[in-house]
């Protein structure tokens, strides 16, 4: 199976479906954030601390696997340059409707995560990378392209799972540790949960370890400068034991 077409599709279903990731934010939010109030996540609620951006007027953003309407929208409301590269079609036609809109001159591309030789080397000062590392096999190849396309100095913010949410059943409470990392639901499901992800068209995903997902940036030539935790906000019994998700800052040296 190719993973990554397979996702492309649901992706684009999920738009038709209106799921919450593919809702583009509103008229008033992008007025909003012209007028300098704004917030966006890399993780599903708590914000980006405003003190993790620099000034971001003129500044050249690439919004990873961004595609939704969701970031880019306000990013370049605030005055930056941006680019949403994303595997969906319709996720980036959200972005392109409320740049049409708002006049925002947002670039779209579209495309996998780990193939960004349409850019050129040091093309951006910035990678915004909500939640999608889940949906690669392998995140080498997505740490190094963020390397090599943001100038030194450049920063990467990516929302990331915690490892340990893949090991665990959470269909029964209390959890049970059931599945060994790394996961893949290709290869860790049984056939008969595979085939339903696949028959209900959800996407097919896959748990990192720590090591790649903060080891793997150090290693492309990034230094972490911070780091915070997130969870569903209460939506999900998880919450109540530990935080489902991370977000972390990295510059290049």
């Amino acid at each position: 199976m190719n993973i990554t077409e397979y996702n492309k599709t649901v992706w684009d279903k999920y738009v038709a479906n209106k799921v919450r990731w593919t809702i583009p934010v509103s008229k008033e939010e992008i007025e909003n954030a012209g007028n300098g109030n704004w917030d966006i996540v890399l993780t599903p609620a708590k914000p980006v601390p405003h003190d993790w951006f620099p000034d971001l007027k003129g500044l050249r953003i690439l919004g990873l696997a961004s595609g939704g309407g969701q970031q880019g929208p306000i990013l370049a409301a605030l005055g930056a340059e941006v680019t949403i590269f994303d595997n969906s079609e319709n996720q980036l036609n959200q972005d392109r409707k409320l740049s049409d809109e708002f006049n925002l001159n947002i670039k779209t591309v579209q495309g996998d995560m780990k193939d960004l030789s349409v850019f050129a080397d040091e093309s951006f000062d910035l990678i915004f990378n909500p939640c999608s590392a889940v949906f690669a096999d392998n995140l080498k190849p997505i740490w190094q392209e963020c390397s090599r396309v943001l100038k030194s100095g450049g920063i990467l913010m990516t929302g990331l799972i915690n490892p340990v949410i893949f090991q665990l059943d959470q269909e029964t409470v209390p959890f049970q540790l059931i599945y060994s990392q790394p996961y893949s639901d290709l290869d860790s499901l049984p056939k008969e949960k595979l085939d339903e992800l696949i028959e209900s068209q959800e996407t097919l995903e896959f748990g990192h370890s720590l090591t790649d997902e903060i080891g793997g940036q150090l290693n492309a030539g990034f230094l972490i400068t911070d780091f915070y935790e997130d969870d569903w906000n209460g939506e999900k019994e998880i919450d109540k034991y530990l935080p489902s998700f991370f977000a972390t800052r990295a510059v290049k040296k």
